[in-house]
């Protein structure tokens, strides 16, 4: 079985502008060329790439039924920066175990992107008093 997430594919109509808005998104991904003698470039960010590749009849942009969490520092901070890149939110958020709480967001193209970590926001039990 795999035990590791290597790359996420994200299906857009225009790779350039999907390479530069998620360059936006992730401020610590950098650009890199796949293999030699190849002009594919994708996004490294930490031991995942980010794949932007041309949507097609086959598969178009938007949510599919798969979503990738990434686990962040903190939640809503997270969540701010990458609604002030362009992204809107979907899901959420809603706490979860542990003081986190989990949210989904749509690129400018519907992708989701999911996001996991430390909240600061008061637990439903919590606020009810």
């Amino acid at each position: 079985m795999p035990s590791t997430i290597a790359a996420v594919m994200v299906h857009v109509p225009q790779v350039d502008a999907g390479l530069a808005w998620y360059e936006r998104a992730f401020p610590s991904a950098r650009r890199v060329t796949a293999g030699a003698g190849h002009t594919f470039e994708r996004l490294s960010v930490g031991n995942v790439f980010i794949e932007i590749v041309p949507s097609d009849r086959k598969v178009g942009s938007g949510p599919a039924g798969t979503v990738v969490y990434w686990r962040v520092a903190q939640l809503e901070s997270a969540l701010s920066h990458l609604q002030s890149a362009g992204a809107t939110l979907y899901r959420g958020p809603m706490q979860i175990e542990d003081g986190e709480a989990m949210c989904q967001v749509r690129d400018p193209w519907g992708n989701c992107i999911g996001l996991r970590g430390p909240s600061s926001a008061p637990r439903a039990a919590d606020a009810a008093g």
